[in-house]
């Protein structure tokens, strides 16, 4: 093959070496390295789905506190226990009826 067939082909004109080296940066700053767009994009993914499981959580500690502070009272602890788990004072008979 000759060298100047080539060189035909490679023609881009006064400016086409800088749209190659422009097109170069682009590519690796849309899809090479750590920084790239896609990167970016996934991380943004991940922080959304993280703030998702926080704010499920924080519901979640918002109910147990609610539910520690109604255990606090005795009274409601053993209407609690008495029925959840069933538990009676001595001398005391339960009767349990399913519906």
């Amino acid at each position: 093959m000759d060298f100047s067939k080539w060189k035909g082909y490679m023609k881009f004109g006064k400016w086409g070496k800088y749209l190659i080296t422009i097109l170069v940066f682009l590519f690796i700053y849309l899809f090479v390295g750590d920084q790239s767009l896609v990167q970016f994009s996934r991380r943004n993914k991940e922080i959304k789905s993280y703030e998702q499981q926080t704010r499920a959580y924080r519901k979640e500690t918002e109910k147990a506190e609610q539910m520690l502070q109604v255990l606090n009272n005795k009274d409601s602890l053993e209407r609690y226990a008495r029925e959840l788990y069933y538990m009676h004072e001595n001398n005391e008979d339960i009767y349990v009826i399913e519906e």
